[in-house]
């Protein structure tokens, strides 16, 4: 069943921000725009690459509203312990969540059970709480910040111009749709 239209499911863990361990619920995902990115274990290969690139992109996330937030089966500890490290996982300065209980990962259909770890699961979440956008990977295949920007710019914009869509490879500033009987077949 896919997540998107849906609200995120109620949950409490721990997690690592900024030298300290904090407390994060669902809760925190509303009133703001939320990227939450999965990915399968810390101290691995292909993880820290991409947690280093949404930190490259952090400033930008910001300024669009957006609030990051990483997720792993490991523990707050195990993230601590990473960001001690790691030269990439240093500059981390968003909020690494622990889910070793699996909750989180259930909640968001990412969860491998046999292996009791997470794909590579990207979800954004509007203000409301609502999912947004899915991009869901084979755990060999890293993702772009760079797209992100865009797929949140393009969600936004659809947000605040009811009616409108966004057609592909569409960028800030670019030409939107209105769906109409006029417009079919005529794309």
């Amino acid at each position: 069943m896919s997540l998107i239209g849906t609200e995120v499911k109620p949950f409490v863990a721990q997690a690592f921000r900024n030298g300290k361990f904090v407390e994060v619920s669902e809760q925190d995902f509303k009133g703001n725009w939320s990227i939450i990115c999965f990915y399968p274990a810390d101290f691995t290969f292909v993880c820290p690459t991409e947690l280093e690139d949404l930190q490259s992109n952090y400033d930008t996330f910001k300024k669009l509203g957006a609030e990051v937030y990483s997720v792993s089966t490991d523990t707050h500890f195990t993230h601590k312990a990473w960001h001690d490290t790691s030269e990439a996982i240093k500059k981390i300065t968003y909020t690494m969540i622990g889910d070793p209980s699996h909750t989180i990962s259930r909640n968001f259909d990412v969860l491998i059970e046999a292996d009791g770890l997470a794909d590579r699961g990207t979800f954004l979440v509007d203000p409301d709480g609502i999912i947004v956008a899915v991009e869901i990977n084979a755990g060999s295949i890293g993702r772009n910040a760079d797209v992100l920007v865009d797929k949140i710019k393009a969600a936004q914009y659809v947000r605040n111009n009811p009616g409108e869509v966004c057609p592909a490879k569409w960028k800030e500033g670019g030409s939107t749709l209105k769906p109409s009987l006029d417009l079919v077949g005529k794309i």
